[in-house]
């Protein structure tokens, strides 16, 4: 089948690779413009465009699709199809219309919960035991359209962090994609529930701060979802913590919010607005990725002295 791909992080680089390995012929790869990345902020293309080069396919990066000569070279490719997966630009009405079948998206979630940007994050963070991927029939709404495939995946409640999550979903999704493909037009879709629309807004930077007045359930998924990005952070003095594991310890309310627990040797727990989070790995500017136990050693003061610190504030926006 002649397809155009349209895709830009690595979900979308495994969906491409394995759309190409399934003998399709990709005739067009559109990603989003190269980005400053690194130590050195050097221009550096997207890991669909670094997989679209391996593969040694025609690459375009436009800013907006809603430009006329754009469109009319996707019309001139005669793709029977357009895959897309994590693009990055919302396709206009005119574009979803050139290929003979269509638009397909590869979509994080299952429609409708979490349409939007970050359905990964919000899944984990929410508490939700199953996501999965859903192969849709695109329109011009945000994720609206009907679906052709669901499969679905357990969210591990302990476990998964959105990394972990990511690399799950990433295989899944090009494996639905590749079925859905070979057999289109043996798809029937089904329009999406009108009940049990969430949107999953876009991870920014200023949701890092812990508040330790939410529940230790909150913020022990919130420091899931958030790995790696952006990670959430508390300040202990003067020193700005990354939090990157906790587990919930059943607490009575005695302390303050923020108040660091007296708790066995090697363990960091903090008192939240129900219950109390320990926290397990964490991480100085500049520094690795710490068990407590490590963390504490490396400190000036001593374990004891920790669990007897006044507060441990976060960090406000």
């Amino acid at each position: 089948m002649r397809i155009i791909f349209a895709g830009t992080p690595r979900f979308a680089a495994a969906a491409l690779a394995a759309l190409k390995a399934a003998n399709h012929e990709i005739v067009l790869v559109l990603t989003q413009p190269d980005r400053q990345a690194g130590r050195g902020m050097r221009l550096r293309p997207s890991e669909a465009a670094q997989e679209a080069s391996r593969l040694d396919l025609h690459i375009e990066k436009p800013l907006t699709l809603k430009d006329a000569s754009m469109q009319a070279m996707l019309r001139d490719a005669k793709a029977d199809v357009m895959v897309v997966a994590a693009y990055g630009l919302l396709l206009p009405q005119a574009v979803l219309d050139i290929p003979l079948r269509g638009c397909i998206n590869i979509h994080a979630s299952l429609l409708p919960r979490w349409r939007g940007a970050a359905p990964i994050q919000r899944a984990i963070e929410a508490g939700d035991s199953v996501t999965g991927i859903s192969i849709m029939q695109m329109d011009a709404g945000l994720d609206t359209g009907p679906v052709l495939l669901e499969k679905r995946i357990p969210i591990d409640q302990h476990l998964d962090t959105s990394a972990i999550l990511f690399e799950k979903m990433t295989a899944l999704g090009a494996q639905s994609i590749v079925e859905v493909i070979a057999q289109l037009s043996q798809f029937p879709s089904y329009p999406q529930p009108l009940s049990g629309v969430t949107y999953a807004r876009k991870i920014e930077k200023s949701e890092a701060a812990i508040d330790w007045r939410e529940s230790a359930t909150v913020l022990e998924r919130r420091i899931r979802a958030f790995d790696p990005f952006p990670g959430c952070e508390a300040q202990l003095g003067d020193e700005t913590l990354k939090i990157w594991r906790g587990s919930v310890v059943a607490a009575k309310a005695s302390q303050a919010p923020g108040t660091i627990l007296p708790m066995a040797t090697g363990l960091f727990t903090v008192q939240c607005g129900q219950d109390a989070l320990a926290l397990e790995v964490v991480q100085k500017a500049g520094g690795k990725r710490l068990a407590t136990a490590e963390f504490l050693r490396g400190m000036a003061i001593n374990g004891a002295a920790v669990t007897h610190a006044a507060q441990l504030r976060s960090v406000l926006p």
